[in-house]
C-alpha cells in the first residue's frame, strides 16, 4: 500500500550533535520563516528590456545588475540614493519595474516615479488621492487607474483627474473585484495594449444582502456591513464597461443569459478592436466564451462553449502569442486536464498544443518570434512546478529539467532564462541558462538557515485512495525520533479545492511550526486528499455535491496508515485546519468521533448554506436543489457525536466565513449540553496574521498538547 518516494533529512545537519544545536521558539518558528529563516534568493529578478542584462533587489535597500556575460553582482543604486534623486521617502525599491533599457517605475502605493539611470534623474509621476485603491498603472501612456469608493477614477502623468463613473448609488461599484475573485478574477480594471481604451467590471449590489460586521475599536462599537451573497440567495449583476478616452463615452456589456451570470476572463486582443468575455451561468456548469465589439460593446459571436454537469470553472484569460495577430491559446480542462488549444479570433479551434495527462498551471511568454509557448505544469511529479515550451505544431519540450518548485523568467530576446527553484534537498537555487539548455551558469545556491537548530526530518509518501488514486502524504519526525517510542500524532488539514500542502520545495510546503511542534514529541502528518489541486478534474470533482465525504475517507485512510507503524500511538492522534480545513477538522471529529482526542478548528466552514455563492454553488449546488448534500456536510448535523476536547476559533471581522458559521455550531452545543472552547480573535479577518498569530499557534498548539496527554 505504501509507496515511499524519498527519506531523506529535509534539514538535519550531521556537523552539529544535538547537544550544540539551538532550540527553535514557537514566535521564530511562526515570524521568521519567511525573514529570518528564509532562504537566500535573488528577489524581484528582471531582465532589462531587450538586453541580456539583469538586475535583482538585495536586502530591499540596493539595485543589484549583472549580465549573463559578466555575472559579477555590482551595485547600481541604494534607495537612499534614488530617495535624495526623487525626493521621495520609500522605504525600500517597492514597485520595481523596467520600463524600457535606461528606465525603470517605482511606487508606495500612492505616489509613483519614473528614473533614468544613464542620467541619474527621475520624477514623480502621479500622486494619488489618500483614499484610492486597486491603482493599475499603464505603462503605454502613463495614466493610472483606480477606485475611491464605488467610482473608478483615472490620473494621467500631467496631473489631470477624471472619473470615468460618477453613480452615488453605493450599490453600483466599478472598477473592483468581483464574484469574490472567483474564475481567476484579481482585480476590475483591464487596460487595453495601448491605453487607449479601459475595460472595468461593474456589479450592482442591491439584491445582496447586507452583512453586519462589530467594529469594537470607537465607544460605543459600531456595525460594518459588507455584501455577502449567501447560497441560495440573491446574487450580484455584473457588467463589463468600456471607456474611450478619444470619445470619453462608455459602453457596457451585459450577460447574454441570466443577469447575474457572471462575466469573467477579460482580455484585449493585441488590436484592441475587439474583448473576449467568458461568460458562466449562476448555475456554473456552462460556459460560453464571447467576443464582442469595443467600440459598441455589442456581442460579435460566441468562439465556443464548454459544459460540464459538475462544473466549468475558466480561470485564465485568452493568451495572444503575437502583438501583430489575435489568434490565441486557451487553458481548458475539457479533457482531465488543463491543456493549451490555440484558436483564431472567429473560434475556429487550430490546434491543441497539448494532450498531457498532467495540469498545465499558466502561460508564461511567447518566444521565437511566437512561434512556442512558454508555461508552467506539474509535469511527471504532481509535487513540482516545472515549465515546458510548446511549438505551434505541439511539439513539446522540458525546460527545467531539475525536480522541484521553479519560477523562470525569460529575456526579451528569447534565449535566456533565469530559473530559480527548490526541492525537498535544495533551500533555493538560482541558476541561467540559454533556452535550448546550454550555457548553464549558477548565480547563487543557498544555504540552509536551519542548519545550527534542532529541526526534525519530513518524509513524502504516498498511500491509496478507496479508488486506488494516490494520495500524497508529508510525515514530520522530531530530530532525536527513536522508532522504539510511541509518538502522539497531529494531523494538520486542508483538503479543499485549490489547494494543495505537500509540494516539492523547501520543508516540502510545511509551516515551521509544524517542525517545532515535531520537536515537543510529535509526528506532524498532512495528507492532500481527493478534491485537492493539481491532480485534474476527476481526482478534484469528487466532492461535487457532497463537500466533506470522500476527503474524510481519504484522511482516514491516512490515519488508518499512521496507526499502522509501529511508532505512533493510535490512542493520542490530534487533528488541526483552518477554513476549509476548519471544516475537515471539525467533520472528522463529529463523524468519526472515536478517531481523535483533540481538534482545533479555525475559521471553519459549518454549515454550506452560510457560504458565499460563487464557491458553496460550485461544489455544493443550491440549498434546494442538494438538500440532503447540505444535511450531511452541516457540523449541526453530527454535533451530538462529539466526543474529542474541541476548540473553535474564529476572526471576529471574517468576511470569508463570516463568524455565523462558528455561532451557529457553539449555539448547537450548548442547546445539546455539549461543552467545547471557542476563542475569538477580536479584529482579525479571516486569517490572524501579525504578531497575533503567534498568540494563535501558542493557543492552537498548547491545546492540542494539553489535551492529548
Amino acid at each position: 500500500m505504501l509507496k515511499r518516494l524519498f527519506f531523506i533529512g529535509a534539514i538535519l545537519s550531521t556537523t552539529f550533535t544535538f547537544a550544540q544545536k539551538k532550540e527553535l521558539s514557537l514566535s521564530d518558528a511562526v515570524m521568521q520563516q519567511y525573514r529570518m529563516f528564509a532562504p537566500e534568493t535573488m528577489p524581484f529578478f528582471q531582465w532589462i528590456p531587450n538586453t541580456s542584462e539583469f538586475t535583482y533587489i538585495d536586502g530591499y535597500k540596493k539595485l543589484m545588475k549583472a549580465s549573463v556575460k559578466d555575472t559579477t553582482k555590482r551595485q547600481l543604486f541604494t534607495i537612499e540614493e534614488v530617495n535624495k534623486i526623487l525626493d521621495s521617502k520609500l522605504q525600500w525599491f517597492s514597485g520595481f519595474e523596467w520600463k524600457n533599457q535606461t528606465t525603470f517605475y517605482l511606487n508606495d502605493g500612492a505616489n509613483y516615479y519614473s528614473f533614468d539611470v544613464s542620467t541619474k534623474t527621475g520624477k514623480k509621476l502621479i500622486a494619488l488621492d489618500e483614499n484610492a485603491e486597486n491603482s493599475t498603472f499603464n505603462q503605454a501612456t502613463e495614466k493610472m487607474a483606480y477606485t475611491i469608493e464605488n467610482n473608478l477614477w483615472v490620473t494621467d502623468a500631467a496631473g489631470k483627474k477624471m472619473a470615468i463613473t460618477q453613480i452615488t448609488d453605493k450599490n453600483i461599484v466599478s472598477g473592483q473585484t468581483y464574484a469574490r475573485s472567483e474564475f481567476g478574477i484579481h482585480g476590475g480594471i483591464f487596460w487595453s495594449p495601448k491605453g487607449t481604451l479601459l475595460a472595468f467590471a461593474q456589479k450592482d449590489e442591491t439584491d445582496v444582502h447586507d452583512y453586519p460586521l462589530l467594529d469594537i475599536t470607537p465607544t460605543p462599537g459600531e456595525l460594518h456591513s459588507i455584501k455577502y451573497p449567501m447560497t441560495g440567495q440573491k446574487s450580484e449583476k455584473s457588467k463589463i464597461g468600456i471607456y474611450n478616452f478619444a470619445t470619453g463615452t462608455t459602453v457596457f456589456i451585459a450577460p447574454q443569459g441570466k443577469p447575474d451570470d457572471y462575466l469573467t476572463n477579460v482580455c484585449w486582443t493585441p488590436d484592441e478592436k475587439f474583448i473576449l468575455i467568458a461568460e458562466v451561468n449562476r448555475e456554473q456548469n456552462h460556459m460560453w466564451l464571447n467576443k464582442y465589439d469595443a467600440a459598441t460593446g455589442k456581442l460579435i459571436k460566441t468562439l465556443f462553449e464548454e459544459t460540464n454537469d459538475k462544473w466549468v470553472e475558466p480561470e485564465h484569460p485568452a493568451f495572444f502569442p503575437s502583438e501583430t495577430s489575435n489568434n490565441f491559446v486557451w487553458i481548458s480542462e475539457r479533457d482531465g486536464f488543463n491543456n493549451l488549444y490555440f484558436y483564431d479570433i472567429e473560434g475556429t479551434l487550430i490546434k491543441q498544443l497539448t494532450a498531457n495527462k498532467f495540469v498545465v498551471k499558466d502561460i508564461l511568454t511567447a518566444v521565437n518570434k511566437s512561434s512556442e509557448i512558454v508555461f508552467s505544469a506539474t509535469g511527471d511529479s504532481p509535487l513540482n512546478t516545472m515549465y515546458y515550451t510548446v511549438n505551434m505544431k505541439g511539439t513539446q519540450r522540458l525546460l527545467t529539467t531539475v525536480p522541484g518548485s521553479h519560477t523562470v523568467y525569460i529575456n526579451s530576446a528569447g534565449n535566456w532564462i533565469f530559473d530559480e527553484y527548490s526541492s525537498h534537498t535544495i533551500p533555493s537555487r538560482s541558476v541561467l541558462y540559454t533556452y535550448r539548455g546550454e550555457g548553464f551558469i549558477e548565480l547563487k545556491l543557498a544555504k540552509n538557515k536551519l542548519a545550527d537548530y534542532k529541526i526534525g526530518t519530513s518524509e513524502i509518501s504516498t498511500i491509496k485512495s478507496a479508488n486506488g488514486m494516490d494520495l500524497y502524504t508529508r510525515l514530520i519526525k522530531p530530530s532525536n525520533f527513536d522508532p522504539a517510542k510511541k509518538y502522539p500524532v497531529l494531523v494538520y488539514v486542508y483538503g479543499g479545492p485549490h489547494a494543495q500542502l505537500v509540494t516539492n520545495e523547501w520543508l516540502d510546503g510545511a509551516n515551521l511550526w509544524m517542525y517545532w511542534m515535531a520537536e515537543q514529541g510529535y509526528l506532524v502528518y498532512t495528507l492532500d486528499n481527493r478534491g485537492s489541486a493539481e491532480r485534474g478534474f476527476e481526482f478534484e470533482s469528487g466532492i461535487h455535491r457532497q463537500c466533506g465525504t470522500i476527503e474524510m475517507e481519504d484522511q482516514i485512510a491516512g490515519v488508518n496508515y499512521l496507526k499502522s507503524l509501529p511508532y505512533v500511538d493510535g490512542n493520542r492522534l490530534a487533528v488541526h485546519g483552518w477554513s476549509y480545513g476548519g471544516f475537515m477538522t471539525t467533520s472528522l471529529a463529529l463523524r468519526y468521533p472515536d478517531v481523535f482526542k483533540v481538534a482545533v478548528a479555525g475559521g471553519p466552514v459549518t454549515d454550506w448554506k452560510y457560504y458565499e455563492i460563487m464557491y458553496g454553488e460550485r461544489y455544493m449546488d443550491k440549498p434546494d436543489e442538494n438538500p440532503e448534500g447540505y444535511k450531511q456536510a452541516s457540523l449541526m448535523t453530527h454535533a451530538s457525536k462529539l466526543k474529542a476536547e474541541l476548540l473553535l476559533i474564529h476572526g471576529t471581522n471574517d468576511d470569508v466565513v463570516v463568524m455565523q458559521h462558528n455561532f451557529a455550531l457553539v449555539k448547537k452545543f450548548v442547546e445539546l449540553g455539549i461543552q467545547m472552547d471557542f476563542f475569538p480573535y477580536p479584529m482579525h479577518p479571516h486569517n490572524v496574521g501579525g504578531k497575533d498569530r503567534v498568540h494563535l499557534m501558542t493557543k492552537v498548539l498548547n491545546y492540542v498538547i494539553e489535551n492529548n496527554k
